[in-house]
């Protein structure tokens, strides 16, 4: 009987162990798929890491730009154009300044107008696009657009450098000064403060010439009356404007002619004297030198002839 079972008992124990078997193998499939799966996953995944990588870095330096615009345009009427852009940039612009306005007569009642404005950085871009649509809104033309671009970046950022560094060795100086007692190291930093207050004094200038240009910008606008009212149409012939004209410069010819007599009138009080000394001193001088007067003469010539 015993022995029996335990023959019955080697089948069991061969089945169980190839059951067991079967399980380690599917269990190894299983974890190298998944592990293929994961190798496989990493590189589909790979982009989106570069992505937020890219998102994540830091930004690029800030630019410092130093922009102006020079804008040349047309108008019918250039006095009212002047006025309305100039109330237009003071409205959109509070912070902006009107540096320039000139006026050159080139016409009856026709001006050449220059203005020049400083505005804000921020509000350029909409001051150029307004600027740039007002000839074609108001029956102008635009004649010409500049602008011009300037990257002072380098030189805002070795400024505000320089700053720093000359303001750290100030502090340096100052406490050296505070503990040194030898009269000799006090002049000599006494001297080199001096000297970095300066350099100092005229960084910091520059700086707020640079903070000033890129905070705003210039912009120059030049209005030209148009062709059509510098060169107006030839009028045609018309006998009443030829009436008129012919009026005017006689009532001229007449104003000047008065005007003429008026003066004669008056200073003749110095004329008509100086007219009779010339005219008593000729007398007295003919009569002294035996030469008769040409009236005399006459009257001399024409006796004889009376006599015969």
């Amino acid at each position: 009987m015993p022995h029996m079972i335990t023959k019955h008992r080697r089948p069991v124990l061969f089945v169980v162990s190839l059951a067991l078997m079967a399980v380690v193998v599917v269990a190894c499939a299983g974890g190298s798929t998944t592990t293929s799966s994961g190798s496989i996953a990493e590189p589909m995944n790979a982009p989106s890491n570069a992505n937020q990588q890219k998102s994540v870095a830091p930004h690029s330096p800030q630019q410092y730009l130093i922009k102006s615009l020079n804008i040349t345009m047309e108008a019918k009427d250039t006095q009212r154009a002047a006025s309305d852009l100039q109330a237009w940039i003071s409205t959109t612009d509070p912070l902006s300044t009107a540096e320039n306005i000139n006026y050159q007569q080139v016409g009856d009642n026709l001006y050449n107008i220059s203005m020049s404005f400083s505005v804000q950085a921020t509000l350029y871009p909409r001051i150029e696009s307004y600027l740039n649509s007002y000839p074609a809104q108001h029956n102008g033309r635009l004649i010409s657009t500049t602008k011009s671009t300037q990257d002072v970046s380098g030189d805002y950022v070795d400024t505000q450098s320089r700053l720093k560094n000359l303001r750290g060795e100030q502090a340096r100086l100052l406490t050296l000064l505070g503990h040194t007692t030898a009269l000799g190291d006090i002049l000599a930093i006494d001297q080199r403060l001096t000297d970095v207050e300066g350099q100092i004094e005229q960084i910091e200038a520059h700086l707020n010439q640079l903070n000033g240009q890129v905070s705003f910008y210039t912009i120059a606008i030049s209005l030209q009356p148009s062709q059509a009212v510098l060169t107006p149409p030839a009028a045609a012939w018309s006998p009443g404007k030829i009436w008129q004209d012919a009026v005017g410069a006689a009532g001229a010819f007449a104003q000047v002619l008065i005007t003429m007599i008026i003066w004669l009138a008056v200073f003749s009080v110095y004329i008509i004297p100086l007219v009779l000394i010339v005219w008593f001193v000729l007398r007295w001088r003919r009569l002294h030198t035996g030469r008769p007067l040409p009236y005399a003469a006459n009257i001399h010539h024409q006796r004889p002839l009376s006599e015969e």
